[in-house]
């Protein structure tokens, strides 16, 4: 039996995390403050969303505090798995924000309210130039991990509102035609939904230890097989961790003759070698010790 543990990919990219939380913490002040100065509900609503945003992003930030803590008897695996909760509360909350928003805008329809337009112009785009610089840092991050993909999510969630938040304070500007308002929510709405389905169903996948996308089982059972000394395998498993740390497990059946060591060996090699997956467990044993096998 073979083990191998390895660091997360989100806690790689903490550093980056803590940056993009501290810069939308800063501008939630600001849209406070901004809010209140000028008596803008449109700001005061907004910086709410920010609220929640820098909410998940802490929420993120912790749970890669938890993933970094070692293994324990009652916890075999760490903390791992406090990273796809994250991941999977920050894709619950956007979805509230979402349908929020377009509750919200319906109501505005029926009677759209008169918008301090350039006090709400200034701060959208003081937040524009902050999401932009988030989004860069996040980026890379997001491709490795549900987590940081949760929180680049919430960062773009915020670019995309202060986007439509510009467009409808020049609008109004222009043309005093407050309806840009709700128009504009209504199609952030209904962008974010469809990427935060995406988000819950992966990080839904990992809690009900799915294969992971990244590893195909059936060529995975064939590398195996195809090891000298293997005679077949059952009950094979691949599961992940957290993003980018996947497991797997499998019973390997030795030809007669084959050396036991030799060939563990080999398989933990081709795995580790061929495939995204960090942690082997193999069971080497004899021909005829797979009896009533109900796995792949």
């Amino acid at each position: 039996m073979e083990h191998e543990h390895t660091g997360t990919a989100a806690g790689r990219n903490k550093g980056r995390l803590a940056l993009v939380f501290g810069f939308t913490t800063i501008y939630m002040i600001a849209e406070v403050i901004g809010g209140l100065l000028t008596r803008s509900l449109a700001l005061l609503a907004d910086a709410g969303h920010m609220l929640t945003d820098v909410a998940g992003l802490g929420l993120a930030l912790l749970a890669i505090r938890f993933a970094e803590r070692p293994a324990t008897p009652e916890r075999t695996y760490g903390y791992y798995r406090f990273e796809i909760l994250a991941a999977l509360t920050n894709a619950i909350a956007l979805i509230g924000i979402s349908l929020y928003v377009l509750y919200e805008a319906y109501k505005r329809f029926r009677n759209p309210p008169e918008v301090a337009s350039k006090a709400m112009l200034l701060v959208a785009l003081v937040g524009l130039a902050m999401n932009i610089a988030g989004i860069f840092i996040l980026r890379a991050g997001a491709d490795e991990s549900l987590n940081m993909k949760g929180a680049y999510f919430e960062v773009l969630s915020d670019l995309l509102t202060s986007v439509g938040v510009i467009v409808a304070g020049v609008i109004m500007l222009a043309t005093r035609w407050y309806y840009a308002d709700p128009l504009i929510s209504a199609g952030i709405g209904l962008f974010i939904l469809p990427r935060t389905w995406l988000l819950l169903r992966e990080a839904v996948g990992v809690l009900l230890e799915g294969t992971p996308s990244d590893v195909n089982i059936t060529t995975l059972r064939e590398a195996i097989e195809s090891v000298p000394g293997v005679a077949g395998a059952h009950d094979l498993h691949v599961w992940a961790l957290t993003s980018g740390v996947n497991a797997m497990s499998a019973h390997a059946v030795l030809a007669v003759g084959a050396p036991h060591d030799e060939v563990l060996a080999a398989i933990r090699e081709r795995v580790i070698s061929g495939f995204k997956i960090a942690h082997v467990t193999v069971q080497v044993e004899q021909i005829g010790c797979a009896v009533g096998e109900t796995h792949l």
